[in-house]
Formats: structure tokens, C-alpha cells, sequence
């Protein structure tokens, strides 16, 4: 099949990985696409939020499939806008992205659901910040309703800094802390079936020991050795599943990649958000492990057709991914610096690779950074010890002038593993 990704970040380039190693997929398209995902699809540069564009270049290619990756094109209606060219598409409508792009919709329908998650306040005046703050006390958790790039929530014991945060925002929702470790499980569902992947877990903190300012995500592992071996199970049944029946029940089916954010506490699984599309940075690690051919899957999630698909196949080993981030991220990044040490990996780590979320080409041809999260250096192993010494193995390669990355991804979970 020809295949069309929608994106240009770490996450499209693991999609694309994925989809060119698929042998059912004879052509694969990216617009716009990266330096590094031009390695392996052919670019478009087409303006990713720009529904009839995409739609339009989905039909000149005679794609078999389009994957929008990103949330805001989901948002902004990319979706709807292939389908009603009669192609395939593997993302929710916007009416169903809304899970996403809005955290009161979201808290609207785990209300109905019954799905487990924190109490929250929706706010929106400075009076009903201030009650909300007050009512909950520290650690104040504060959430951009809208679309963020994962960096609209803020968690601070500072009642000033939650508050300009809360105030800095046109509508507002204010919940409670929820305690414990948090696990990300993605599932894939045509509206109806429900097929979960393997769970991951992400680092959001800037800084080692989650120090630092909140980002979109500086790394992550899978599997987690700690997690219960029926909490896959068990977040089908108490969260994903009920909300797919929700939204199909509201007439808004989700059709795509369902992303649950969850927060494992002392009183159980709690929601913490929705995503209506792969997670970046979990998407490497947990493409890194699955062994079934993912446009097969995709497609059966686009077509209504995953009641029949084949039980996912899935390595025994283990992946983490290390991102490396430009000067200054999350604040306003450096852009324009060269990589260098990307072909150094590519001839000397087997088991590790570079998929590129910022980047372009120079005028000379060579790679260039071109956004706040840079590189996502990802290795596998037959356990996180081995996949984690590969992956900073493969970064210690790596050279981007005022550049950082976390040292501890996977740490307590490979030091856990023996």
C-alpha cells in the first residue's frame, strides 16, 4: 500500500521507520517531514494544518492510507477533511479530538464514562481560580484547557506561580495531585475495538532527578518491569474501552490512536489526560518493540476492521529513548546549529539509531537543528540495561553545540530490572 504521513518531529520519523521496514507498503510519503525522515519517505511540503491541502495531496499520490501524527491537524479538522475524499485515515475527526484539545471535554466525558481520574475545577475568572487553588492546596496542579505542545500544565507548590500560570490561560481547569508513578498505554481503535500497546513511561522534567521546567518529553523506556502484569487489562476495562463507548454513544466515534495518561496512586488508575494520537518520545520506544507490521494495524483501525485483526506480536527485549534538546529548551530554543555524529551511529550501533524530531538540511546539504527537541536516540536491548547503556552509547556520538539531554532515562527501572 502507499502510505502518506502527516508530521515532521521524532514521532512521524518512528512512524515512518516503522511503516518502511512494513514490506505490505510499496510507497511511503511524509509532508512536511525532516532531514531525517527524508531518509526513508518523500517530502511534501505541504502545510500540515491545512485540511484540503493534505487531502488534496493524499489524492494525487492515490494514498492507500494517511497518519496524521501531530494533535493540532487532528484539532484543526485534517482528518475529516481525507476522509471525505474517501481515503482511509488513521486519526480521530475533530469532534472526537476534542479529547485532546479540550480538558473540560475530556473531564465531561470521564464523567459519563465512569472512568477513574482526578476532581478538577473548570475556571474562567480569577475568582474561580482563587477558589479552586484553595480548595485543593498544594501541590497546585494547573492545565491549559487547550492545546499546549505539552507544556500547559504546570504542578508547583508556589500558590503565585499557579496562579499567573491559571491566569495566563483563557479557560482553565484546576484538579487535584494525583500521587504516584505515571504510565502512558496507547491503544489503537476503529470506534468500537479496542487494541492496546505496550506501556511506556516518560520523562517530563528538563533536568535529571525531574528537576527543572516541564517539557514535551526528554525520553523514555519500555517495558516498565515494575507495573502490574494486569494493568493493560485493567485499563481497558475501567478507561479505554468505556471512553471509546462514550464518544460512539455521543455520535462522535474515536477512530485512531487513543493515548491514556495515567497516574498509578495509592487509591488505584486514575486518568491524568487524554492525547488523541501517538505520544512523542513513548511512540520510539514502543514502535522499537512491536513486531507486527504496523500499516497492516493502522489501516485495520482506519477501515473498521480490528474486531478481526491478528493479536499484536511483540519483542521480549526492551527500548529507551534519549532526547536531545537545543540551547534553552523549553524556553525559546537555538536553532541553525549543525549535527554532527549522526553517521558515526548509523556505522557503529547495531541496536541504536537517531530519529530526528528538529532538524533540516543546511545550504551544504548537512543537518541542521530546527526546533526545541532535536534528536531522539533510541536503542534496544534484551533488557533495559543493555538497550539504556546502548542509547547514551549512541548520544555520547552525538554532537550539537549548547545542547542537553537527561542522564538518568531508565535508570531506577534497569537498576529495578536486577
Amino acid at each position: 500500500m502507499k502510505v502518506l504521513v502527516i508530521g515532521g518531529g521524532a514521532r512521524e520519523h518512528a512512524l515512518c521507520r516503522s511503516l518502511s521496514l512494513d514490506p505490505d507498503v510499496t510507497a511511503l510519503h511524509c509532508a512536511p517531514g525532516n532531514a531525517g525522515i527524508a531518509e526513508v519517505a518523500e517530502l511534501h511540503p505541504v502545510d500540515a494544518l491545512d485540511g484540503p491541502a493534505v487531502a488534496g495531496l493524499a489524492a494525487e499520490l492515490a494514498a492507500d492510507l494517511v497518519v496524521v501524527g501531530p494533535e493540532a491537524p487532528l484539532v484543526a479538522g485534517v482528518a475529516d477533511a481525507v476522509r471525505a475524499r474517501g481515503i482511509p485515515v488513521f486519526g480521530p475527526s475533530a469532534e472526537a479530538a476534542r479529547l485532546e484539545g479540550s480538558k473540560a471535554f475530556a473531564k465531561d466525558v470521564m464523567a459519563a464514562a465512569n472512568v477513574p481520574t482526578a476532581r478538577a475545577y473548570v475556571c474562567a475568572d480569577a475568582q474561580e481560580v482563587d477558589e479552586a487553588l484553595d480548595a485543593f492546596g498544594p501541590p497546585y496542579v494547573v492545565k491549559d484547557d487547550g492545546l499546549a505542545a505539552g507544556k500547559g500544565v504546570v504542578v508547583t507548590d508556589d500558590i503565585e506561580a499557579a496562579r499567573r500560570h491559571a491566569l495566563a490561560c483563557d479557560r482553565v481547569v484546576i484538579e487535584e495531585f494525583l500521587d504516584g508513578p505515571e504510565v502512558s498505554l496507547f491503544a489503537v481503535t476503529d470506534g468500537e475495538t479496542v487494541v492496546p500497546l505496550q506501556p511506556a513511561q516518560d520523562f517530563k522534567r528538563a533536568l535529571d532527578a525531574d528537576e527543572g521546567p516541564n517539557t514535551g518529553g526528554m525520553g523514555a523506556y519500555s517495558p516498565l518491569p515494575w507495573a502490574d502484569p494486569k494493568l493493560v487489562d485493567e485499563v481497558v476495562q475501567t478507561v479505554l474501552q468505556p471512553t471509546v463507548d462514550e464518544l460512539r454513544r455521543r455520535g462522535t466515534p474515536f477512530s485512531g490512536l487513543l493515548y491514556a495518561g495515567l497516574a498509578i496512586t495509592s487509591r488505584g488508575v486514575r486518568v491524568i489526560e487524554f492525547n488523541a494520537r501517538f505520544g512523542d518520545p513513548e511512540t520510539q520506544v514502543v514502535l522499537a518493540r512491536l513486531r507486527t507490521p504496523l500499516a497492516g494495524l493502522l489501516r485495520a483501525a482506519a477501515t473498521g476492521a480490528l474486531a478481526t485483526f491478528p493479536a499484536l506480536r511483540w519483542s521480549d527485549g526492551a527500548a529507551v529513548t534519549v532526547v536531545i534538546a537545543s540551547h534553552n529548551y523549553p524556553g525559546t530554543p537555538r536553532t541553525g546549529d549543525p549535527i554532527e555524529g549522526l553517521s558515526e551511529v548509523a556505522e557503529q550501533d547495531e541496536h541504536a539509531y537517531v530519529l530526528h524530531a528538529g532538524t533540516k538540511r543546511g545550504a551544504s546539504g548537512e543537518v541542521l537543528s530546527a526546533g526545541g527537541r532535536v534528536l531522539s536516540v533510541t536503542a534496544t536491548g534484551s533488557d533495559l540495561s543493555t538497550a539504556r547503556d546502548r542509547a547514551y552509547r549512541a548520544v555520547s556520538r552525538l554532537h550539537l553545540d549548547g545542547s542537553h539531554h537527561r542522564t538518568d532515562i531508565a535508570a531506577k527501572a534497569a537498576s529495578a530490572e536486577s
